[in-house]
């Protein structure tokens, strides 16, 4: 697979872009603030539906105009197929493959996976475990519709249930008759979603440690550990022993929505122990794991977006991250950088071609 060429209206810092990609790496080299990430962005939006960023639909519109577009041709095994997205806040977004407009944004979902490795990343270490879930629920769902499917209804019917919550405390009343409706619908989704991803995390060690061997350079181990309280437990009996403190916090406190992938190395949890050399390698391993097991499903490469990295990683860590992505048989690679030349100097070091295009406050020249 490979994105062929890319054009953008309104999106971000960009009025209006056209960029062609013949090789199978690009380099986007610029000062910082000068819309690098935004191309990654616009390329990652085009693949999954969403800013990698996290950035609201409403806050992608460049400013002053109504809406944004983004359009891309990939080449695939069977063809070249083009996909197109036209967003207007408030209205519904419309994504179009091949010029017919999906019904549903999920039916897009994994046709052209991308993975990203970014400054961000380190998120996933410090922060809680909504951003760790939301991780790997990503990854399952780009091979597993059904997953991706049952997290949308599951979704759906926690926010109905926790105003359901809100709804008792507001009213002073409680009609726990309809709230175990509700419990029921959990249950039906939640135990196939937990099960889902014990299955999955039990495939995608094997994919980490061969990567986090790779870039660590044959450091001390490290393993990604799934931490629920529903995976071996009767769900509704986890669910009615809440029950009170749900009424009383106008939450639902106890079920997948709130499930954990525990980072650790051999001495112990990676957040609190670990160096930053360590959690830069089990980052990247994570982001490398997730490239091959996509593969391994997909039958190709995704994307590879590198944003910023340059300068964040050790140049024992960079050049075993560069050997890797830029060899024959990975995929297509894009990577942004803020020193001129630098990026055509390591390519050029490991005999791979690559195209450099110059970015200057939403001015692109090759």
């Amino acid at each position: 697979m490979q994105l062929t060429n890319l054009r953008l209206r309104d999106f971000r810092n960009y009025e209006e872009a056209s960029l062609d990609f013949p090789s199978k790496i690009t380099c986007l080299v610029g000062l910082n603030g000068s819309g690098k990430t935004n191309l990654l962005d616009a390329i990652h939006y085009l693949s999954s539906t969403r800013s990698f960023l996290g950035v609201p639909d409403n806050q992608l519109v460049r400013y002053g105009a109504t809406y944004f577009s983004i359009q891309g041709n990939f080449s695939m095994a069977h063809g070249h197929k083009e996909v197109a997205c036209l967003v207007q806040p408030g209205i519904k977004k419309v994504f179009s493959h091949d010029g017919k407009e999906y019904e549903k944004l999920s039916e897009h979902v994994g046709k052209y996976p991308v993975v990203v490795i970014a400054p961000t990343d380190i998120d996933l270490i410090r922060d809680g475990s909504e951003l760790r879930r939301k991780f790997f629920d990503s990854i399952i769902s780009q091979i597993d519709t059904a997953y991706l499917n049952r997290l949308v209804t599951y979704s759906k019917v926690l926010k109905q249930r926790n105003s359901l919550l809100a709804l008792f405390a507001e009213r002073k009343f409680q009609d726990l008759q309809l709230l175990q409706s509700y419990d029921e619908q959990l249950v039906m989704t939640g135990v196939p979603i937990a099960a889902r991803r014990e299955q999955f995390i039990r495939e995608f060690k094997s994919f980490f440690h061969t990567a986090y061997s790779f870039v660590a350079g044959g450091e001390e181990g490290a393993a990604v550990e799934y931490q629920s309280a529903v995976a071996d437990a009767d769900y509704a009996q986890v669910l009615e022993r809440s029950l009170q403190r749900d009424l009383a916090l106008q939450r639902t406190h106890a079920g997948i929505h709130r499930d954990d992938f525990e980072f650790k190395f051999e001495h112990g949890e990676l957040k609190r122990l670990g160096s930053q050399g360590q959690q830069k390698s089990f980052l990247v391993a994570l982001k490398l794991a997730q490239l091959e097991l996509l593969n391994r499903y997909k039958g190709f490469y995704p994307i590879l977006l590198l944003d910023d990295i340059m300068d964040k990683l050790d140049d024992v860590r960079m050049k075993h991250v560069l050997e890797r992505v830029s060899s024959h048989q990975t995929g297509q690679l894009f990577i942004t950088d803020a020193a001129v030349g630098r990026a055509a100097t390591l390519f050029k070091q490991l005999q791979s071609e690559c195209d450099i295009f110059n970015v200057n406050q939403g001015v692109i020249r090759k």
